[in-house]
């Protein structure tokens, strides 16, 4: 997985950085890197995935009445 970003003539290296890790946030590198730093047991992941799916049925359902 490389992501790869070309300095644009005359830009500035803050901004080339920005887009770079724009980029990053959008494939979701940096999210898998952070979740695959310490090992989570099958039961953690099962249960977290749980709890992220009540709460987005929850703002469903809170939603859906509006």
């Amino acid at each position: 997985m490389s992501v790869e970003v070309k300095m644009r003539k005359g830009e500035a290296l803050e901004k080339a950085l920005r887009r770079l890790k724009k980029k990053l946030d959008r494939e979701g590198v940096i999210r898998d890197v952070r979740a695959k730093r310490y090992f989570e047991k099958p039961c953690e992941r099962r249960r977290r995935k749980e709890k992220v799916s009540a709460f987005s049925n929850m703002l469903r359902v809170r939603y859906e009445k509006m």
